[in-house]
């Protein structure tokens, strides 16, 4: 089998569709790294925006870095839910460097021929904040008509090209299939939000029985000669017990009997 590309899917529909495609993602243990650096490797709660995308091109096969046009803002919106309480430990991990000069090419000649992290270099030990148990539902609408229908064939059927993970490749996901779903779109209220809430942070209604926490994580990328970068970053606003949020004057979609907030 090959990776799969987006070059021949160029039919990107009329806008996105009706109905979204719900899957729910779990697993023992989840690092979503934070781009802010630290002693301690932080992650972020919730799943980002890019790390869906980056799962849903696991599922396919699609190449690195070819798909970013596929999950822009215009012709893709993504929902994370919650569905756990969200807790964390600290997990010091022995790692070797990736950085060029420390790796080894095997065999030294030869056209197949892989590069891996020199194993007679010392270990460095980092502490890692990783999530455990993490679980999440996602809603994902996508514009492009023939990858949301090889999507939605892979999720019917439990199949993936690479092994999902919940960040770190080591942290495999359980993804299940709950069906696809029509998006009823609701004119701005205050009204309880199931879902994460995005860039409407301001507007949460705080109470002394619900722990809210804000996180600023990427939402969009774009490849450069680098291989690529984050062009954007969006604010998420969360219970730490998974609860449901009040906020105000916002902006919400019906989902199989929820509200929730897509980006």
């Amino acid at each position: 089998m090959t990776e799969e590309s987006l070059e021949s899917w160029t039919d990107e529909g009329d806008g996105l569709p009706e109905t979204c495609l719900s899957f729910e993602l779990r697993g023992e243990w989840g690092h979503f790294r934070r781009v802010e650096g630290n002693i301690v490797k932080q992650t972020y709660r919730i799943i980002p925006r890019t790390t869906v995308a980056g799962l849903v091109a696991a599922i396919l096969g699609l190449g690195r870095d070819s798909y970013y046009e596929a999950f822009g803002p215009d012709v893709s919106a993504v929902a994370v839910e919650p569905i756990d309480e969200l807790r964390t430990i600290n997990m010091p991990m022995n790692t070797l460097s990736t950085a060029k000069e420390h790796m080894t090419t095997m065999p030294s000649r030869g056209h197949a021929r892989i590069s891996m992290p020199d194993p007679s270099e010392l270990r460095q030990q980092h502490n890692y904040e990783v999530l455990v148990e993490p679980a999440y539902r996602v809603d994902l609408q996508l514009a492009n008509d023939d990858l949301r229908g090889r999507l939605q064939d892979r999720l019917r059927d439990g199949t993936s090209y690479y092994p999902p993970s919940l960040g770190l490749s080591e942290h495999l996901a359980e993804v299940t299939y709950l069906g696809e779903f029509e998006v009823t779109p609701h004119e701005r209220e205050t009204t309880d939000v199931d879902s994460a809430v995005l860039e409407a942070v301001d507007s949460v209604e705080l109470t002394p029985e619900t722990a809210v926490k804000v996180e600023r994580s990427p939402a969009f990328m774009a490849a450069d000669e680098g291989g690529r970068t984050a062009t954007a970053f969006q604010s998420i606003a969360y219970a730490t017990g998974a609860e449901s949020l009040r906020v105000q004057d916002v902006q919400t979609h019906e989902v199989d009997g929820r509200r929730v907030m897509f980006s």
